[in-house]
Order: C-alpha cells, then sequence, then structure tokens
C-alpha cells in the first residue's frame, strides 16, 4: 500500500517512540495491525514493556528541564514547523485514518487538517499567554497571577479521531512549556507511529533533545494504569467511554493529580416548529452517520415538533436510503464499517433493546454481509421511533443510530428532554425564531458544553473550548482560554516599598 511506504510506516513497527529514537520492547506482546474496512492484516507492533515506560517518563523530565525554558514564541516556532511538514504529508496521513478506523477519506483528510489548524492557532497563542496584575490592599505592593509549565501531559486517545485530538492536547501543551507522552488506541496505533514519526523529523531538524514528544504504545496493566497512578505526571487528558473515564479520574484523584475528560455525548437536536428543514436535514444526516456514528459528537436525538414529526421523518427515511456504504476510501461512499466486530456485536444488540423496550425501526438495523462486507464491519445506519425516556434513549452507543422522539407545545418541553440525559457534551437547535434559540443558549437552556444554533451537533471550531459537562467529564481542550488547564497558576506579591505590613494588622516589635 502505497500510503503506508510514503509515510515510512514497516511491516514490523515499534510502540515506543523518545521523539527521534525508537527503543527496543524487547518481551513487549506482539499488537496485529489490521483494518476494519477489509479485515487484512497490514503490519504488527511490538507494544511497550514496563521497562520501556519507566525510561520514557525518565526521559520525558529531562526533556522538560530544557524545553521549559526555551521562550514560548520559540516554542510556537517548533509547532509552526510540525504543521507546515503535516501539509506534506496530509493525503497518506489522511488515507491511513480512512484505511485503519473505516472512516470515510474526506473526514480522514479533515482530520489531518484539523491537527495542521491548531498548529497554526498555537503559533499565535505562543506569544499571548498573558497573566493579569491587579491592585494590591497594602501601600508599595504589586499583586499579578502568572503562568507556568506543569511538566509531563499523559495524552491518552481513542480511536475515532487518532491523531486531531492528541494534537489539541500536544500543540496547546508544547507552547505553554510541557512536554507530552502520548498513549493512544492500539485500535489506531499506526496512525499514532506515523504521527511520531513526522513529529521526529521536525525534532531531528531542530537539534531538540529527547522528551519532548513522546509515544507510548502499550497494555492497559502494564502502561494505561501506570500512567494514572504515576505522581511524576501531573495531568493526564482522557478520551474515552464514561465508565473507562470514572476510573481513570478515581485513579489521578488519589494521588492529586489533575485530569482532562473528554467522555460520552448523548447529543441532542431540537427541531421546532420554526424550523428551516433545508438546513437541518443535511446537519442532521452527516451528525448522525458521520465517522459511522462513532463521534463524541454524533447526533443521537433528534427531538421534533409534533407539527413537523411527519415531514421530518419522510425526508430522513428518504436521504437514509440513499446513503452509500463501503470503502470509505472510495469518495462515493458516505459511511465505512464500525471499528470492528465487537462495535457491530453492539449495535446489533442495541436495535433488539429498542424493539424490546416499545421502540420502533424505521430504517435500517442490520449487519451487512457479502463480498464487499466481507471485514463485519459493516452495518445500516438506523432510524427509530422511540418515547424520550426509553431507557436505551438515555445511554450512547457509538453507533450510527437516530432516535425521533415527538415532542409537544412549546420549545421549553423539548430543552427538558434534551437536558434529561447524564450525558452533556453537544447541543443543537433548528430555529428562526429569536426568542426560541436565545433561550437555548441561555441559563435557562442547553445544558452542554457545546450549544448550537441551525447548524448541527458534530464538529467544532478549534479556536472555542471545547468539552463538555455531567458525564462527558466537564474537561476542555483546544481554543479559548483552554490553555490555561495546561499550566499551574501562580499568585505574585512585590513589595517594592521601605515597610513591611503584615496580614490582618499584625504587628512584631523586633
Amino acid at each position: 500500500m502505497n500510503f503506508l511506504r510514503a509515510l515510512y510506516l514497516e511491516d514490523e513497527m515499534s510502540g515506543v517512540c523518545s521523539g527521534t529514537q525508537w527503543p527496543s520492547t524487547g518481551k513487549g506482546k506482539k499488537l496485529q495491525l489490521s483494518s476494519p474496512v477489509d479485515g487484512h492484516v497490514f503490519g504488527n507492533l511490538s507494544m511497550a514493556t514496563s521497562d520501556n515506560y519507566d525510561e520514557l517518563v525518565e526521559c520525558a523530565r529531562e526533556g522538560f528541564v530544557f524545553w521549559r525554558a526555551v521562550p514560548a514564541p520559540e516554542r510556537g516556532e517548533i509547532i509552526r514547523q510540525i504543521g507546515l511538514k503535516l501539509r506534506e504529508f496530509k493525503h497518506p496521513l489522511g488515507t491511513l485514518i480512512s484505511y485503519e478506523t473505516g472512516k470515510p477519506l474526506q473526514e480522514g483528510l479533515g482530520e489531518v487538517q484539523e491537527v495542521i489548524d491548531i498548529c497554526d492557532y498555537c503559533v499565535g497563542q505562543s506569544r499571548m499567554l498573558y497573566g493579569m496584575t491587579t491592585v494590591s490592599e497594602r501601600r508599595s505592593h504589586r499583586l499579578l497571577e502568572q503562568y507556568h509549565p506543569l511538566g509531563i501531559v499523559a495524552i491518552i486517545t481513542a480511536f475515532n479521531f487518532p491523531m486531531a485530538v492528541w494534537g489539541w492536547n500536544a500543540m496547546i501543551g508544547a507552547i505553554c512549556g510541557n512536554v507530552s507522552i502520548w498513549k493512544p488506541s492500539s485500535k489506531a496505533a499506526a496512525s499514532a507511529v506515523a504521527m511520531q514519526k513526522i513529529i521526529g523529523k521536525v525534532l531531528a531538524l531542530n537539534g531538540l533533545p529527547e522528551g519532548i514528544f513522546s509515544l507510548v504504545i502499550g497494555e492497559r496493566d502494564r502502561v494505561g494504569k501506570k500512567i494514572l497512578k504515576d505522581r511524576r505526571i501531573p495531568l493526564v487528558s482522557f478520551t474515552g467511554s464514561v465508565a473507562s473515564g470514572r476510573k481513570a479520574a478515581k485513579k489521578v484523584a488519589k494521588r492529586l493529580g489533575r485530569t482532562i475528560l473528554e467522555l460520552g455525548g448523548n447529543n441532542g437536536i431540537i427541531l421546532t416548529a420554526n424550523t428551516d428543514l433545508k438546513l437541518a436535514v443535511p446537519a442532521i444526516v452527516f451528525g448522525a452517520v458521520g465517522t459511522t456514528g462513532q463521534r463524541c459528537t454524533t447526533t443521537r436525538r433528534l427531538i421534533i415538533h409534533e407539527s413537523i414529526y411527519d415531514e421530518v421523518k419522510r425526508r430522513l427515511v428518504a436521504a437514509y436510503q440513499s446513503l452509500k456504504i463501503g470503502d470509505p476510501l472510495q469518495e462515493t461512499n458516505h459511511v465505512g464499517p464500525l471499528i470492528d466486530r465487537d462495535a457491530v456485536a453492539t449495535f446489533t444488540q442495541t436495535v433488539q433493546t429498542i424493539t424490546d423496550q416499545g421502540g420502533t425501526i424505521l430504517f435500517g438495523g442490520n449487519q451487512l454481509t457479502g463480498e464487499d462486507y466481507s471485514s463485519g464491519c459493516y452495518v445500516e445506519p438506523t432510524l427509530a421511533e422511540v418515547d424520550h425516556d426509553l431507557e436505551i434513549v438515555h445511554q450512547e452507543t457509538f453507533a450510527p443510530i437516530l432516535y425521533l422522539i415527538r415532542y409537544e407545545g412549546e420549545v421549553e418541553t423539548a430543552i427538558a428532554i434534551n437536558n434529561e440525559v447524564s450525558q452533556g457534551l453537544s447541543s443543537a437547535i433548528f430555529s428562526t425564531s429569536q426568542r426560541e434559540t436565545e433561550l437555548f443558549i441561555s441559563a435557562q437552556g442547553s445544558d452542554c458544553g457545546l450549544a448550537n444554533v441551525n447548524i448541527g451537533t458534530s464538529g467544532a471550531e478549534i479556536g472555542g473550548a471545547f468539552g463538555g459537562e455531567k458525564d462527558t467529564g466537564g474537561g476542555r481542550e483546544s481554543g479559548s482560554d483552554a490553555w490555561k488547564g495546561y499550566m499551574r497558576r501562580q499568585t505574585v506579591t512585590i513589595n517594592y516599598g521601605t515597610d513591611l505590613p503584615l496580614a490582618q494588622g499584625v504587628r512584631f516589635e523586633i
């Protein structure tokens, strides 16, 4: 496969890198790399051992001593060069993402572009790590706040965005003066190795030491759990399921470390009686089937006013009938496979549960078979008509299942339905009524971290802070002032006078 060769990927790969060096993994477990597109095994990877992990952390600690002393704009220059290098490899990287995870090629290319964009963003942000000066209550004193780097940032990422989420964290962390250790999903290991090789070229060109950007691919017990318990790592950014996130947060909190959590999403779109369906329907379909329903921002619940319910249902069934499912590397296809057969089993069980709980399957619901679907990972995008309070509707299924929910009355009813689930990542409303849209984004409106008006739930701009509330975890990544989460805050008091006033008016006669 040409794109593998273009990315310098060999049949046998290492799962450990300190920046430019790829240490031997010795007796590390072998990981077989295969694609959900065609089931083909395209490589093997030697996973990290416990010793590899410990050596990598010590290397990162040494790298941090160097990197924190580099002026932030100079750190931004390295990130600028990384962005330029990624532009050279955009197409093979996007192709690899598509082949390894099953997302359509345009989505794979778009993900690489996200990393490029965050690099561009960070170049500017490296000159804007602002603190604050305020007034002191004491004469001849100055009071200010400033931000310093934390140290090592561990970045644990999921398969569905194997490069973008790492980029949000690693690039922001780097301009703040931190170093990073990346533990990617083993389901997208090749994408991580390819990215690390490209990063390594920039590091080598600039003569930078090891330990600034590190990669470790290993088993949960040998690597994952050690990261969570490691007091040398002050911040862990974790992307994954709610259940896994709860466990991770508990272990990090036990040692009083910090976490940035990006967990589940059960995202709703409200369609009021004032909806412009020409805008809404394309957004709904993309939000529900993009990445085969395996985005944290995937549209899962469609809350529809009764006056337009039948028309919306008709249009969606027609749209779903036109979807082309197959090899995601063929740009004429809209939907690729799920990540693996376990995901297919979960999809199948969920469809059965929907009917068991009283819902109705309007379209889809089946696993696809035949020569074109030989990997066993392809399913039909599914529309289900349900009541909003079904138990299954309140759970996140990482698959292309969209629930159609009817509501009556005013928009307040729809907002209550949107907010009744335990997840709180993304939400949207389609309406031409300013009263309805303003209420939706007010304090009485959506309780999600992302609230969109007349656009869908899926996707987000890098300039805004990304993250959610409730079971989504409460973390923020990417833009706005999310950079502050990667730094330690320090309050400084300076006495430039000749007296020493003490707190609370205390006096010592010495």
